[in-house]
């Protein structure tokens, strides 16, 4: 990924499981970034949030780069229509490859895997390892625990210097649009 193209790594749910209204947000997110230009780098997965991000940036004409590890691949069904698709050994490397093909972060609802993705890029952001923009996209207010969170930590000193420095929070696409332009 040499090129002048950025690259948007977005962090979201692979669970066909969740309320279609997650799925139609990630396709919108997907769409968005095709439209500014930007690359998506994603977990590569084909369902849930996953699958509806990648569709709606390649329906929009968008570049959309997968890394996988060999353990999800069949149990997250690897998406096959990818511009690139990566297949990692664990979920380590899969979040070292997707931070190095980033120029920035946005996070969408997620579970587990999009909390220890979310936590770990601002742990390395915090100890100087990127200086990347990060983003995380609070609609429904599906974060608004894990930002109170992050506030009492930060007010009871658990984290150096302010969790503003770290990343950003916005309620809809239009805030997204405008942070990413300017990035």
């Amino acid at each position: 990924m040499s090129d002048s193209k950025k690259s948007l790594c977005v962090f979201c749910a692979s669970s066909d499981a969740v309320d279609v209204r997650y799925k139609a947000l990630a396709a919108e997110v997907g769409r968005l970034a095709a439209l500014l230009g930007w690359r998506v780098v994603y977990g590569g997965a084909k369902g849930g949030m996953m699958g509806a991000l990648a569709d709606g940036a390649l329906a929009a004409g968008g570049e959309v780069v997968g890394v996988i590890p060999e353990v999800l691949g069949p149990q997250e069904r690897a998406h096959q229509s990818l511009s690139a698709l990566y297949v990692v050994a664990d979920m380590h490397e899969r979040q070292r490859r997707m931070a190095d093909l980033a120029d920035g972060f946005l996070i969408l609802p997620g579970g587990l895997g999009t909390l220890a993705e979310f936590f770990e890029i601002l742990t390395w952001k915090s100890i100087g390892l990127h200086a990347k923009p990060i983003a995380l996209l609070n609609a429904f207010g599906y974060w608004d625990a894990q930002i109170a969170q992050l506030s009492r930590a930060q007010d009871e000193s658990f984290l150096y210097g302010l969790s503003s420095d770290l990343f950003d929070s916005f309620k809809d696409l239009e805030a997204i649009e405008h942070f990413f332009r300017t990035k």
